[in-house]
């Protein structure tokens, strides 16, 4: 898949972890619930989106594994996994087989990612995982910091995507200053993994505000992004808020 995507319209794929945070805080740890993160994935499908995200935590706050498999077995775009490369959900990712795997950091007392992969440091580990999941028709993306050497780590161990970490970006939006300079620092990473051979997603705080902006960031191919759609589903239902956001996408020009 990888660089087949390049200059195609900039891709959404929609983070359903929020639609199971909600289930879970009512029927944790029953099988049924509501509401069904499947059945939402299903609403966003319907709506234009073109993949689902879904985060499967070690420590399972929301979604669950059952989850993942029914997604598996019921959505017809991409299914993007977010993992840890910890061993357990490295296996179920290759039961799994989802389309893509973008491995994350982890941390049990963080609410959400909090912060990008440490490439560098792992590199030899993420390399292994890279190669049993590519081994296994999946594709992986890293998710990073908008860093030159997270950058260039990537590349060596090989993997297909990476997605930068929009957070900084997001959390200095009505800053001009040093908005601007996470903005400098975004368009620099997505240049060099182009360079690189890499093709480039973000997300993280991503949302109906400060979107357009992002259009200055090169050789984008999808955005991944949830709290902000499910947020804005409440008011106005899902297919929606997924419409609208596809909206705020379509005059990108890469």
């Amino acid at each position: 898949m990888g660089l087949a995507y390049a200059g195609r319209v900039l891709k959404l794929g929609v983070n359903i972890d929020h639609v199971a945070t909600v289930r879970e805080a009512r029927y944790r740890g029953d099988a049924h619930g509501e509401p069904d993160p499947v059945a939402a994935a299903l609403l966003c499908e319907a709506a234009g989106c073109h993949g689902i995200t879904v985060h499967l935590r070690e420590d399972r706050r929301h979604i669950q594994d059952h989850d993942v498999f029914r997604l598996r077995e019921s959505i017809r775009t991409r299914l993007n996994l977010e993992m840890a490369n910890a061993p357990e959900i490295v296996g179920i990712a290759l039961k799994l087989k989802p389309e893509i795997v973008c491995l994350v950091p982890e941390r049990r007392q963080e609410l959400t990612t909090e912060g990008g992969l440490d490439a560098v440091r792992h590199l030899k580990a993420l390399a292994v995982t890279r190669r049993k999941m590519n081994d296994a028709g999946i594709e992986v993306s890293l998710f990073i910091a908008p860093d030159p050497n997270q950058v260039e780590a990537s590349a060596e161990i090989g993997a297909q995507f990476i997605e930068l970490h929009t957070g900084q970006y997001a959390e200095h939006f009505h800053r001009k200053r040093a908005r601007n300079t996470e903005l400098r620092r975004l368009v620099d990473a997505a240049t060099l993994a182009h360079r690189a051979g890499l093709s480039v997603n973000a997300g993280h705080g991503l949302n109906y505000e400060n979107l357009s902006v992002l259009h200055l960031v090169p050789h984008l191919v999808e955005l991944n992004i949830g709290h902000s759609i499910v947020s804005r589903a409440i008011t106005v239902g899902l297919p929606k808020a997924v419409k609208e956001m596809l909206a705020l996408m379509k005059n990108y020009r890469g």
